[in-house]
């Protein structure tokens, strides 16, 4: 079975590759869609294309259109939504991609520290499936593939 996933959250740790390397090595037919996680040029795309701005506030609006764009459309092409949540900062983008999931009725996959089980309950309720590890999330992957 072909699946297409988007994989949202933390851009400061290689857990995207973990879950690539082990959807490549169980050999499923996945598409993989993310964010652009190169942090600089997501900030910057607004001011880069549209024009320079006065105010932080119109320079964050710009790029956060922009990269809607991108993100709405791929997690409206996915099968399954992947959020992970750091410890290290607060991700409201990825609590607003899960969000979105949910709308569309996408399911929902969701990986963070045990720490963060608190704060993140009524996303972890409205998950399929809350994980702590990339490889977790990869053997749910085999498991549906199946």
């Amino acid at each position: 079975m072909e699946y297409s996933i988007y994989l949202s959250g933390e851009i400061h740790s290689d857990w995207r590759e973990q879950i690539e390397s082990g959807i490549e090595a169980a050999g499923l037919d996945i598409n993989i869609y993310s964010p652009v996680t190169h942090h600089e040029s997501s900030d910057e795309v607004g001011v880069k294309i549209l024009g320079e701005e006065e105010k932080p506030f119109w320079k964050d609006h710009k790029a956060a259109k922009i990269n809607a764009i991108r993100t709405n459309t791929l997690i409206q092409r996915s099968d399954v939504v992947v959020v992970r949540f750091g410890e290290k900062y607060k991700q409201w983008n990825a609590a607003f991609d899960a969000g979105i999931a949910i709308g569309l009725g996408i399911p929902l996959i969701v990986m963070h520290d045990p720490a963060l089980t608190h704060p993140l309950k009524e996303i972890d309720g409205a998950a399929m499936a809350v994980t702590e590890t990339p490889q977790q999330v990869v053997e749910i992957l085999k498991y549906i593939s199946q």
